[in-house]
């Protein structure tokens, strides 16, 4: 009899590749995603009880809302979920493997330059960022446009993120930019427009969202490990302090030129 190959059949050979995606989702997603899973509902919890307990106590919330609430919160769950998990198996990783190749092209300006684009990308593609950016779009009534912002806090985080790069290149110490950084804020903050000077701290403090952060500092490690004689620790660590002063600083100069 002739023997039938199992390769040709499209039966058989979609039944093997379901077994390799189930044998791949057993060991590599459903231990990582139980972890997280529980993490994000310890974090959550409190949250949903206090909630819970003001609506049965005095609050009475309609029931739509709590309904919504519900909802809303177990879509957080097994989004936020998918989303750290997706982080951990694909954007770290990227991330500290484009840092650690950029210092053997032994190019400054390229490192700098690719430093500038992923920063701003990252930026845009926070969702912190755009949280921030609709609420204030929302409350201006469009007297400020969310894309504008969003563009000036990534602008900000990108420009901070090449000074960085310069700080782990040439060694300098952390305190130095800092401190110029911060000066330069108080300096803006005369002349800004006071509806912008909040908006703009607040546009520092949603750039260490969970996306901007992991990609970031992973990006710096990958960086500093290459550098010879470098500390790991001090210097990919040091990107998110003085990355997050960008944004603060390009939404005064916003606020400058639309004051």
């Amino acid at each position: 009899m002739k023997k039938i190959n199992n390769a040709r059949r499209p039966g058989v050979s979609f039944a093997l590749t379901a077994k390799r995606i189930k044998r791949y989702f057993n060991y590599n997603i459903k231990p990582y995603a139980k972890e997280y899973l529980l993490e994000i509902i310890k974090t959550i919890g409190p949250i949903v009880f206090i909630v819970l307990v003001m609506h049965f106590s005095f609050l009475k919330l309609p029931r739509e809302i709590l309904f919504r609430f519900l909802l809303g919160t177990l879509m957080v769950v097994v989004g936020l979920n998918m989303f750290l998990k997706g982080i951990k198996i694909g954007l770290i990783p990227v991330g500290e493997m484009i840092g650690s190749e950029l210092p053997k092209k032994g190019s400054v300006a390229l490192m700098l330059a690719i430093g500038f684009v992923l920063g701003l990308s990252v930026t845009i593609a926070e969702p912190d960022v755009r949280v921030l950016a609709a609420q204030v779009d929302f409350v201006s009534n469009g007297g400020i446009d969310k894309n504008i912002l969003i563009l000036a806090i990534g602008i900000g985080i990108g420009l901070f993120l090449l000074i960085s790069i310069l700080r782990i290149i040439k060694n300098i110490p952390l305190i130095y930019f800092l401190f110029a950084g911060y000066i330069t804020i108080l300096v803006l903050s005369f002349f800004t427009p006071q509806k912008f000077v909040p908006i703009s701290f607040d546009s520092g403090g949603v750039t260490t969202g969970p996306l901007t952060v992991p990609f970031i500092m992973a990006f710096g490690i990958g960086i500093s490990s290459v550098l010879g004689g470098r500390s790991n620790l001090s210097d990919s660590f040091g990107l998110i302090g003085i990355a997050s002063i960008g944004p603060v600083i390009t939404v005064m100069i916003l606020g400058v030129i639309y004051g």
